[in-house]
């Protein structure tokens, strides 16, 4: 049963992650360049750091603040493209409910749905500002 439910489950997933990999693709090759040509990068080099360890945790650690900071904010956006990608797949969930009720002008289940839908927006937010104090020790968190 789990192996019938995971080959449905490949296209809507397919659906909702290209395009966002793609986006995050650019990103961290845009900020990995960026992070590149600092000067800490070049001090790792001069001090023999091998090559492999540069990439890991001088350059791609710095580069993906940027993009945890999008992923944080996209989030949300992914709940929403969820309503279409079930809609479409006949996949039911979250998406699938709240569009049957706001077929059937039933506002307190659509009610619920945002409510669910807000409390998983801020819990996003909550880990995304999580993930970044960890990963830059720079950032606090109170």
């Amino acid at each position: 049963a789990l192996l019938d439910t995971a080959r449905y489950l490949v296209l809507p997933g397919l659906t909702l992650g290209l395009f966002y990999m793609a986006v995050y693709a650019r990103l961290t090759r845009a900020a990995m360049l960026e992070v590149a040509s600092q000067d800490f990068v070049r001090t790792a080099r001069a001090k023999g750091v091998p090559e492999g360890g540069v990439q890991r945790r001088h350059i791609l650690r710095n580069a993906l603040l940027p993009v945890i900071t999008v992923a944080g904010i996209q989030a949300g956006q992914l709940i929403g493209g969820a309503i279409l990608v079930e809609t479409v797949f006949a996949w039911p969930g979250i998406g699938r409910l709240a569009f049957d009720a706001l077929l059937a002008r039933d506002y307190q289940i659509l009610l619920g749905v945002f409510l669910a839908t807000s409390v998983l927006v801020l819990v996003f937010n909550l880990i995304t500002d999580l993930l970044y104090a960890w990963i830059d020790p720079r950032v606090e968190v109170t």
